[in-house]
């Protein structure tokens, strides 16, 4: 397992710098730059701001330049937030991200499992087969529907909960945009758990353990559970790396101030730097739980760790 790890967490560094390359290259070859406004700047103030920035420099010499700064972890200044270096923007805004897309993680793996497992089990019955039905509504409908109309109804016609804004300490605020962001990942998880707890429960083996008598739910968490869980731990990782990565969205429609607001003003603003950085961080998250998905996965089946 230990050698496995290690491949898989060596293979990781090549990804990001193919990935930081990519995008870097990308967005500096795109049309437009973090200086172009409606009326063009005087030549000689347009001049010192590349000078200042580097975007004087050839192509290859500022990729370098960057590359560098990444190593040292310095992902450069900020083109539109003036006297901010990137990794202080994303340090304040990511905690928050990350505390909506973790709470959402959670609630989705506390609901989607069980729910799944449930409609197996009882799959004959009218409780699975609506909820089965419902969960479809979760999948198909995305986060800037579910948010509005769920800030509609808790929030305005029945206000149990904050709809916008944010205040430390008080968890009321994120309770819409936890909730919006889990909803689809909820429905997908008990939608894949229900199809592979199926598929296991009319296997051979546990034909012969229900042929020995054992208990059912020794049948089931013990014998089925574990074979079954694995499809659902490989769409883990990237639905993990969505939930965080997702949250743009959300904090849009919330109005919360997390990373998320900064990769759109970034890009819409040309903050090369900016969005830059924004790429990294969600990259290396997306990678590493993938990373995380593929060691559980390992663990869960020794012939993926043999092969």
């Amino acid at each position: 397992m230990l050698s496995y790890a290690l491949r898989r967490i060596a293979g990781l560094v090549p990804t990001l710098f193919v990935l930081l390359t990519l995008s870097f290259f990308i967005i500096r070859l795109a049309p437009g730059g973090p200086f172009d406004q409606e009326q063009a700047l005087p030549a000689s103030i347009r001049a010192n701001l590349d000078a200042a920035y580097g975007l004087d420099q050839p192509l290859l010499t500022q990729y370098g330049r960057y590359l560098g700064g990444v190593v040292r972890g310095d992902l450069g200044p900020s083109f539109r937030f003036k006297d901010f270096r990137v990794t202080e923007l994303i340090g304040a805004g990511l905690p928050l991200s990350l505390t909506i897309g973790g709470a959402a993680t959670l609630l989705a793996l506390l609901l989607g499992v069980p729910l799944g497992v449930y409609a197996a089990w009882r799959a004959n019955s009218w409780p699975a087969r609506a909820l089965m039905n419902f969960s479809l509504l979760g999948v198909v409908l995305p986060g800037y529907v579910t948010g509005p109309v769920l800030a509609l109804v808790f929030g305005i016609y029945w206000p149990l909960f904050r709809v916008g804004g944010y205040e430390p300490g008080d968890p009321s605020f994120l309770v819409l945009p936890v909730v919006t962001l889990a909803l689809p990942v909820i429905a997908y998880l008990a939608q894949l758990t229900r199809s592979s707890m199926l598929e296991v429960l009319q296997s051979n083996f546990i034909r012969t353990a229900r042929a020995k008598g054992l208990d059912a739910r020794m049948l089931l968490f013990r014998h089925a559970l574990r074979p079954a869980l694995i499809p659902v731990v490989s769409y883990l990782g990237p639905a993990v790396a969505f939930i965080i990565t997702g949250s743009l969205v959300v904090e849009t429609v919330f109005g919360l101030p997390g990373s998320g607001r900064y990769l759109v003003q970034g890009a819409l603003n040309r903050d090369y730097t900016l969005v830059m950085g924004m790429i990294i961080v969600y990259g290396v998250f997306t990678l590493i739980c993938n990373l995380l998905a593929d060691l559980l996965y390992g663990w869960l089946d020794p012939r993926v760790r043999l092969s």
